[in-house]
């Protein structure tokens, strides 16, 4: 048989960033090749280079990047072989969207907040294609329904802010599909996205793998999610590809210490609950010229304390509690929050949307209750709504014993030193015109913490530091981070003020496993350290899992069960506890064996 011409071929590609503190190599002279109809990952931690590649690729490296060398030959319908490097910039904008689309990693900051999420998917339907404006929305909502949207003719109509982070994914998701390309960047495309809808999702970028003979360069810092559905992964580290292989071999017999790192970062479903998550560091280190040198020890052990003190309360502990009459430190009783439906001239209100609808539960001081599932389920509203950031339209919130929904403005923001949130997009939580040491220090200097700036000033040091972050961070501003590096300066803001209970939302979506388990192992400590307690919404089960004391399962803006993890996990009773738990990409062997062989018999059919 004649070998396959590749459709994309990278050639010692080098992209640097020029500052004045001195020029980095993001992407270090790497080379490699994707094949039509082929699912290649590219795996690695936030700042490994994975998304300036993709980006590089696109010719959307602004200023201080620019591309150093190499070559991207991409075999276009309508060009015929080109460098895209090479390309004139006209020519390129044809390409984009159409022969080679990307789906990009922050979804909030990729969608038009003046235009509805329908009107900017059919843009890219008018501009390649010979569709009709009619013929565009019914396209476009088609691919509301194949993305899995709720209500797609509403979301059609919506704005990007009245939509879930989940949601918003989901759009740009459709919108990279739309013209069905020759080549699909997926860049974390499933990162917010919950454990059903993350199936679904991947189901269709395979649809149009196998229906097109698509190529599709998948981005992810998490090799979980690639398991089953790449024929082969690259492995990337500080700008180079340290290893690259089969699907299976690299879960199997990984080469280097930190692909071997990167399989074992990841909370398993089989952990038990008092373990402690391994990290990179675990595995390798490097000298002081740069060198990688393999750790002998490659097996994370935790320490006696590790195991006693995982948890700051078991289920035995929340039972004395309660008999003791110790008073929860949150009661939410028959909470609701409606969000109505308006049509016509005068805006009359014709339905609502029930988000939340009718919730209630206690958290007791120092537990962390987990909280899951479907995007759009009401997590998010939920969280907000404890916090007053959206007011809720029925039901009590008693936090400490006051009653949340009664407090003065004033007494609202001085409780909020005790009750902190970490919220699921970091870019949009960050003022773009505040360095990163001013985030951290400003909620400090609002409840008056710290006698002076320079005290302030060492506190916000201490707390990069505990979120994996440098000193030399401390002056640079949100754009010059990657999302997964933004969300570690949230959480170091949200933890600055020592607060009693912090909701998590989405805390860790968007960080690299080995960080993942840093963080989560930072919050368990902090946990210990200070009695405090989380409320931990997430759509990664495998984390809620890890976390929590209890999970509390949402759908439809209810709790449908509750219980243990090891209750839930192993004997749910609902049948939608269910079908998240069926959804979870199990990375084993045997799984993505067959989920291979599976790829190769449709390859072979044609």
């Amino acid at each position: 048989m004649a070998t396959p011409t590749p459709i994309l071929q990278i050639k010692d590609l080098e992209t640097v960033f020029s500052t004045r503190s001195g020029t980095t190599r993001a992407v270090d002279k790497i080379s490699f090749e994707v094949f039509p109809g082929e699912t290649v990952a590219i795996v690695g931690e936030s700042g490994s280079g994975k998304s300036v590649t993709a980006l590089s690729v696109m010719r959307l490296i602004d200023s201080p990047g620019s591309i150093a060398g190499g070559e991207a030959v991409f075999q276009s319908e309508k060009f015929g072989q080109v460098d895209l490097l090479q390309l004139p910039e006209k020519q390129m904008q044809r390409l984009r969207g159409r022969e080679i689309s990307m789906i990009f990693q922050e979804p909030t900051s990729s969608l038009n907040p003046v235009y509805t999420c329908g009107k900017q998917v059919d843009e890219v339907l008018l501009l390649h294609t010979n569709l009709t404006k009619k013929e565009a929305r019914e396209r476009t909502v088609e691919l509301f329904e194949k993305a899995k949207l709720p209500r797609p003719e509403q979301v059609y109509d919506a704005y990007p802010h009245e939509i879930s982070g989940g949601q918003k994914q989901r759009v740009m998701i459709a919108m990279a599909m739309a013209c069905e390309p020759a080549i699909l960047i997926a860049d974390e495309p499933t990162t917010a996205l919950d454990v059903t809808v993350q199936a679904r999702m991947l189901q269709l970028i395979d649809e149009l793998r196998v229906k097109e003979n698509t190529a599709v360069l998948f981005i992810t810092h998490d090799l979980g999610v690639v398991a089953e559905i790449a024929d082969r992964i690259l492995v990337m580290y500080k700008g180079k590809l340290v290893e690259q292989g089969r699907t299976l071999e690299i879960f199997t017999h990984p080469q280097h210490p930190y692909t071997k790192g990167l399989l074992a970062c990841r909370p398993k479903l089989s952990d038990k609950p008092q373990s402690v998550l391994p990290t990179v560091s675990d595995f390798m280190e490097e000298d002081a010229f740069g060198n990688i040198i393999e750790k002998k020890k490659q097996v994370y052990e935790p320490s006696l304390e590790d195991v006693v003190n995982r948890h700051t309360l078991t289920v035995i502990d929340l039972k004395q509690q309660q008999a003791n009459g110790q008073k929860p430190l949150l009661q939410v009783k028959d909470l609701k929050v409606y969000f109505p439906i308006k049509k016509g001239f005068f805006g009359r209100t014709t339905d609502y949307v029930k988000a939340v609808d009718g919730v209630s539960f206690n958290v007791q001081p120092g537990e962390t209750i987990g909280l899951v599932g479907e995007s759009g389920c009401g997590k998010t509203t939920l969280g907000r709504a404890l916090l007053r950031l959206v007011n809720s339209t029925e039901g009590s919130i008693h936090f400490e014993g006051y009653d949340i929904a009664r407090l003065s403005a004033e007494e609202l923001r001085k409780s909020r030193r005790n009750f902190q949130m970490i919220f699921q997009d970091p870019y949009a939580s960050l003022n773009p015109m505040h360095n990163v040491g001013e985030a951290i220090m400003e909620p400090m200097r609002v409840h008056k913490l710290y006698a002076n700036d320079k005290e302030r000033r060492g506190k916000a040091l201490e707390l990069l530091n505990k979120v994996g972050l440098v000193p030399e961070h401390f002056q640079r501003y949100p754009h010059e981070f990657s999302g997964g590096q933004r969300q570690r300066i949230s959480i170091a803001r949200a933890l600055a003020l020592q607060p009693k209970c912090i909701i998590c939302d989405e805390s860790v979506s968007a960080l690299d496993v080995s960080v993942q388990a840093q963080v989560l192992n930072l919050l368990n400590k902090l946990k210990r350290e200070f009695g405090i307690t989380y409320i931990f919404i997430t759509h990664d089960l495998s984390v809620a899992k890890y976390m929590s004391d209890r999970i509390l399962v949402m759908s439809k803006g209810r709790i449908v069960e509750s219980g243990t993890p090891d209750q839930l996990f192993s004997n749910p009773q609902q049948e939608y506890t269910r079908s998240l738990l069926s959804a979870i990409p199990k990375g084993e062997p045997e799984d993505i064996m067959a989920a291979q062989q599976r790829r190769e018999a449709i390859k072979a059919l044609g």
